[in-house]
């Protein structure tokens, strides 16, 4: 799971804080008849898929609203990956029921991964749900719709070993219109012991590359000046001509090659414009290649950032998670990363704190291979067990929820202590900064990010959005560095 920090005074990232970041639907009137409510809970491919399903909608005469008493649908689109996150999708079922209450013909829709692993259970256990979508299920939504106007209950949760949604073109939402996602495969081939992701999205496809081209074409047009190319996996991605339909005469023209791997497609995407800034998330270490590395290295607008997810510290552990790599694999790639990017390139991680077994020696292991890395940030949280993957069936979820929050809480300060030593080495320097907005506490000031995903703050003078700017930073947080504007 990736994620955006912003200027906050300190990285809180609990398995509670980050299970409820949302997205909600904009508003829009274009004199269509119905209206379209929908919340995306999780990470960014839910917030992307959402984006697809608003475009899918708009076709068939619906308007987006913010105001969910107006709705004549409701969708929330959930995360499955913890516990907490499908607690917040009842609670917000719960809501959902009081308004169906006074406004009986409006039909709600639960979309994603929990509706994939929960399945018609849905539908029996939340007696509002009209609809239950699943991540590869929403072309079929106007037929779902017209299925639940006719007073039945809706259902498709079909895992489809084919479907991009490659041919559509996303509405954005919530967008600050300089920074869009694309994301260009889904499913995950993996099958880590803890994760649900793999039952719940299916198997690895990766997309065609020229709608992938057309796309972020499409985007820096349209004025975006920075994509993140999106995926579960996504330094897996892996596009044989051979295997599908598509047409394949453009590609292997250009490319001379039976098939286009992550490396090569980051680099078309790099070739669009310099002034168009490309990111990726998120990346198994086992897929980062140097081709990758030396592909950042060679592009200035490819940003010298990798969310490379640990989970573990322990090589104990991580054999039990199914990660296929030690902790000394793990070690030698990131002296990879720094042996080609440099020590400037921000390296992010996910931990996990208390899986099945895990000693106070474990535990120590993870706080030492922190050490070792010095993440710039972390998403960290507390394990929770699902259903149905293999860690449920195969190992003991043991570990007392006290001693968990106590190993987070010992991460989650460690991490501070880093994310500030990394942060300090950043003073004095000057950094490209691509404008983002006004900084969340203050219009005076304006935000943007570097080239390392740090996030600097500085005054707003004259400089708008989307514009580049050499900030010199002058003074710093846990999460935010603070400038000026470099003369």
């Amino acid at each position: 799971m990736g994620g955006l920090i912003s200027d906050i005074d300190i990285i809180d990232n609990s398995a509670e804080e980050v299970s409820e970041t949302k997205h909600i639907s904009i508003d829009e009137n274009t004199g269509k008849t119905k209206k379209l409510y929908i919340e995306s809970y999780g990470c960014q491919m839910n917030f992307s898929d959402t984006e697809i399903v608003t475009s899918i909608l708009k076709k068939e005469g619906f308007d987006t609203t913010s105001d969910i008493e107006n709705a004549d649908v409701i969708f929330i689109n959930t995360c499955s990956i913890r516990e907490k996150a499908e607690q917040t999708i009842r609670k917000r079922l719960q809501l959902f029921n009081v308004i169906k209450t006074k406004k009986p013909d409006l039909t709600v829709g639960v979309l994603g991964c929990m509706a994939e692993r929960l399945k018609t259970k849905l539908l029996e256990e939340e007696k509002i749900v009209d609809i239950v979508a699943g991540p590869d299920a929403y072309r079929d939504l106007p037929n779902l719709i017209n299925q639940a106007d006719e007073g039945l209950k809706a259902v498709n949760t079909f895992l489809s070993r084919e479907e991009t949604y490659a041919d559509i073109s996303p509405v954005r939402l919530n967008s600050n219109g300089v920074t869009a996602f694309i994301s260009i495969m889904r499913g995950c081939d993996n099958m880590c012991s803890f994760c649900v992701v793999p039952y719940t999205r299916g198997r690895e496809r990766s997309r065609d590359p020229s709608s992938i081209i057309n796309e972020a074409k499409q985007i820096f047009d349209q004025g975006y000046r920075e994509v993140t190319l999106l995926g579960q996996n996504v330094d897996s991605y892996n596009w044989n001509p051979q295997g599908g339909k598509h047409e394949t005469a453009s590609i292997d023209k250009r490319t001379g090659n039976a098939h286009i791997n992550f490396a090569q497609i980051l680099e078309m995407v790099a070739k669009i414009d310099t002034e168009l800034r490309v990111r990726f998330s998120t990346s198994h270490p086992k897929d980062i290649t140097d081709d990758v590395l030396y592909t950042m290295n060679k592009y200035e607008n490819i940003c010298k950032y990798i969310h490379l997810p640990a989970q573990s510290g322990s090589s104990r552990i991580l054999r039990l998670m199914n990660r296929t790599y030690d902790r000394e694999w793990y070690l030698k790639k990131v002296s990879r990363i720094r042996e080609i990017l440099g020590d400037d390139c921000g390296i992010s991680s996910d931990m996990i704190a208390g899986f099945c077994s895990e000693t106070d020696e474990d535990h120590k292991e993870t706080l030492s291979l922190m050490d070792y890395v010095k993440y710039d940030f972390s998403y960290m949280f507390i394990y929770s067990e699902r259903p149905g993957t293999p860690a449920a069936k195969k190992f003991a979820d043991d570990i007392p929820v006290q001693v968990k929050k106590k190993r987070l809480q010992e991460i989650i300060e460690k991490q501070q202590a880093l994310s500030l030593q990394r942060n300090n080495r950043e003073m004095n320097k000057v950094h490209r900064v691509l404008i983002e907005g006004y900084s969340k506490r203050s219009n005076d000031n304006l935000q943007g990010r570097n080239s390392a995903n740090k996030v600097i703050v500085f005054p707003k003078k004259n400089y708008k959005k989307g514009m580049y700017v050499n900030v010199l930073v002058e003074s710093c947080t846990t999460a935010t560095l603070i400038g000026k504007i470099a003369t």
